[in-house]
Parts: structure tokens; C-alpha cells; sequence
């Protein structure tokens, strides 16, 4: 996840490091600027989350800066800083649209809690559901459903719908919003530090292990932890996973004592578990556990009376703070609505990301488009020559074309996992499965060669 970006405005230069040196220790991405005209300069070249300035100042003011960004950007947080004389004017700031104000001499801790509770809130506005079809509109209504209770929840649906979004959505409206939403990618850790990631480690526990850590498990302890991409779980991890969940506590790797955590867990994937769960690469009762309550969300193509909102949104978000009036051609409007988008929602803002980088006076054309959406999908086929898979009259051996394109993808890519994963649209553990399925014996660095069978 990107660093909050936080703009510190205070004319005297000792205030400024002070502040710098507090907010950077707790890992945010700081900015300074000595004055409030140099402030909205920064703020026209570059977007920023919150804004810290001090009241007065030479110069611009803090309230007069504060007017300025609000009417630049109402989605910037403004929190002001403020002598004991001053309360005052920093209560009218409040009625100006600023988050709040603290009286100097500050408490850092104090600062550090209304600074977080601001970005808490940019967070529950990042969450927003953008969509007006009443597919989503049911989806909405079921989070609003779920969201009170402390159970776990499955997040089903094809890649680049929003599944984190959804998740996120539901830590917001929940009771433990006010504390931490953890998220981690569990096909994008390799297995071996998976279980650390999540239960921690003591020291000493493996090679590399120099001091203890804390898990994800124990960081969101009052709070949410996401897991996304549960169906790449390795099967002996997601045994110590459904103990984490039945008993509520965990044991860091290494670890002789258990931990007790109050974490609720949602979980997404765009696997099919049941059917994992048939074939064994699944444990059942994880699969039922985890499935306690669930969310399908449906793909953009089966929500097109989102596109138009979307677009509109998408285009806003990437020219905040900038002073862009972007259009789109009728032509390049055309092709983005009647696009099939089979990377769903991330595959639309994506395109529009490169669109809005790529135009020429503020406007879209169909060259700035990225070139698949202009000439379509060109899948491979097999018994034909046209675009499409076309089925042979006398029939395949589903196995036998599945182990065919594994085979040719490993031999493009010079027996490398990591590149025939992402040629065959699969993930690399995915993948691991399938050569072991088909004969082929791994090695720890993304290669595969073909074993006795």
C-alpha cells in the first residue's frame, strides 16, 4: 500500500523539522513548505493526503490557505496548528471545511492520533462503492448486512472486480473501524514466509530471523485482517490458519506459547474452493469456515450501466489536484464502452490512467488507448484459425491440450515458471501445481524440468 502523503506549512524552519522528523518516523511521506504560497504550488504539482499548517503565518494564513485548498481540492484534509490565543479563529476553521485543530505546545501522541483519525477517514471515502446497476446495489446492501457481525466472510469474483474494496467497505461500517484493516496478498509471498507474515516469528526461529516479529494476525488484533488470494494457500498453512480462526489464538513460528487475537477475517479469491476442495488441494473445513457469510461480485460486463459513473470517477481521481480538464472523443467513448473488459474494473481505471498520461490538450483519443482494447482479444485456437477456441468435431482430451500449452509456454520461456505462469494467465503457485500434476519436478528458482512419470 502507498504512503500517506502529509504537506507540512509552518514559516518557522525549526517547527517544520520538528514535525518532519515525527511524522517521517511513523513512515509517512512528508513534504515541507515555509510559507502558504509555497504550499499550493506544491499542491498544484503533486497530490497530498493531509495538510498540517500552522494558523499564523507570515504571509498567506493558515486560514486563508485553508480556503484556498478548499476550493482547489475539497478532498484534501487540512488539520491546523494553533497558539493558546488563537482558538478562536481555529473554531472558525473548523466551520471552513478544516478536520481539527491543536493547540500549541502539542503532544505528538496526540498529534499522531487526529492525524490518524483524518486518514481513517480518507480511507472510509477511498472505500466508496462507485456504481449506480442493482447488481451492485445488492452487493452494497449485503455489506451493510454483514458488516455489524464478527464473522468471517468469503469475497468471491474474477480478478480486477474489487474485491479489497469490498472488504475494506465492510471494515468501515463495522465496529472495529476504528481500529487497523490489514490486508495481504497470499499468492504474493512466497510459502516458506507466508506463515511468518501472517503468525510471526520468534528470534532465532530460521536463518535470518534476527529478532522476534509480530504477525498480521497479532497486528490487527481488534481490527480486520484481509487475506486475499486464500485459494493459493499452501495446505499445510491453512490447517495452522483454520486454528487461528476456531481457537482465536496463533503461535509465532519458533514460538512455545500461544497467543490469544481477536482478528475477523474476510478472505477473497476467484477460485472455485468447492471444487478445490474435491480435489484435495482445499481443506473442507477451512472452505466452510471461511464461508460463513459470502459476497459475489459480478463482473463489469454484467454491470455496463456502471461504466459511464466509472469513467467519470476514474477521470476525476486521476486529475485531483491538477488543473486538467480531460474529455474523451466520441470515437475512444465508443470503443471504452463497448469494450469486454476481462480485467474487470482494475483493467478500466488502468486504461484511463494511460489514457489521461498519454493525450494531447486534455483530450482522449483512441491512440491513447491501450492497443487491446482497439483490436480485441486474439486468443489462440485450437482445430481453427479464426479468433475464438473452436472445439474439433471429434473432441478433445481436455488434459492433454491443457498439458500441451503448459509444455509450449515452459519451452518459450526456457523452463521458467515465474514467465510460462504469466503467459498462461495463472499464478506461479498455480502453475507449480500443474507441472507437478503433469510430471514435472521443481526447482527453487522459478525453473521446472519434466521428471520420470
Amino acid at each position: 500500500m502507498a504512503r500517506k502523503s502529509i504537506l507540512v506549512v509552518d514559516d518557522e524552519k525549526n517547527q517544520r523539522e520538528i514535525l518532519e522528523t515525527i511524522l517521517s518516523g511513523e513512515g509517512y511521506d512528508v513534504t515541507t513548505a515555509s510559507s502558504g504560497e509555497a504550499a499550493m504550488k506544491f499542491v498544484q504539482s503533486r497530490r497530498f493526503d493531509l495538510v498540517l499548517t500552522d494558523l499564523k503565518m507570515t504571509g498567506m494564513s493558515g486560514l486563508d490557505l485553508l480556503k484556498e485548498l478548499t476550493n482547489f481540492d475539497k478532498s484534501i484534509i487540512v488539520i491546523l496548528l494553533t497558539a493558546h490565543g488563537s482558538v478562536d479563529s481555529a473554531v472558525d476553521s473548523l466551520r471552513l471545511g478544516a478536520f481539527d485543530y491543536l493547540q500549541k505546545p502539542y503532544d505528538s501522541e496526540k498529534l499522531l492520533d487526529t492525524i490518524s483519525r483524518a486518514l481513517n477517514k480518507l480511507s472510509a471515502l477511498d472505500t466508496e462503492i462507485v456504481s449506480v446497476s442493482p447488481e451492485m446495489d445488492k452487493v452494497k446492501k449485503l455489506i451493510l448486512k454483514i458488516a455489524k457481525s464478527n464473522s468471517t466472510v468469503l469475497i468471491r469474483g474474477e480478478s480486477g472486480t474489487g474485491k479489497e474494496l469490498i472488504a475494506r467497505s465492510i471494515h468501515m461500517n463495522s465496529l472495529r473501524s476504528s481500529n487497523t484493516f490489514q490486508a495481504v496478498n497470499c499468492a504474493a509471498i512466497n510459502e516458506n514466509l507466508l506463515e511468518s507474515e501472517l503468525f510471526g516469528h520468534e528470534k532465532g526461529s530460521f536463518t535470518g530471523a534476527v529478532g522476534e516479529k509480530k504477525g498480521l494476525f497479532e497486528i490487527a488484533d481488534g481490527g480486520t485482517l484481509f487475506l486475499d488470494e486464500i485459494g493459493e494457500l499452501d495446505i499445510a498453512l491453512q490447517a495452522k490458519l483454520l486454528r487461528a480462526l476456531q481457537e482465536k489464538e496463533i503461535r509465532r513460528v519458533g514460538g512455545i506459547k500461544e497467543i490469544p487475537v481477536d482478528v475477523r477475517v474476510l478472505a477473497a479469491t476467484n477460485r472455485d474452493l468447492l471444487k478445490m476442495t474435491e480435489e484435495k488441494r482445499f481443506r473442507e473445513d477451512l472452505y466452510y469456515r471461511l464461508n460463513v457469510l459470502s459476497i459475489e461480485i459480478p463482473p463489469l460486463r454484467e454491470r455496463t450501466t456502471d461504466l459511464q459513473v466509472l469513467l467519470d470517477y476514474f477521470v476525476k481521481k486521476h486529475t485531483r489536484g491538477t488543473a486538467r480538464d480531460i474529455k474523451i472523443e466520441p470515437a475512444a467513448k465508443k470503443l471504452l464502452n463497448d469494450y469486454h473488459y476481462p480485467g474487470n474494473v482494475r483493467q478500466l481505471e488502468s486504461a484511463l490512467e494511460r489514457a489521461i498520461l498519454l493525450c494531447e490538450n486534455d483530450t482522449i483519443t483512441v491512440d491513447d488507448l491501450p492497443p487491446e482494447m482497439s483490436q480485441g482479444p486474439r486468443p489462440a485456437a485450437i482445430g481453427g484459425d479464426d479468433d475464438n477456441f473452436r472445439l474439433p468435431a471429434e473432441g478433445v482430451s481436455f488434459e492433454e491440450v491443457e498439458r500441451s500449452l503448459i509444455m509450449q509456454a515452459m519451452d518459450r520461456t526456457d523452463n521458467n515458471i515465474t514467465k510460462s505462469a504469466k503467459l498462461l494467465g495463472l499464478t506461479f503457485r498455480t502453475l507449480q501445481y500443474r507441472l507437478e500434476k503433469f510430471g514435472f519436478k521443481k526447482d527453487g528458482d522459478g525453473t521446472g524440468e519434466e521428471g520420470e512419470e
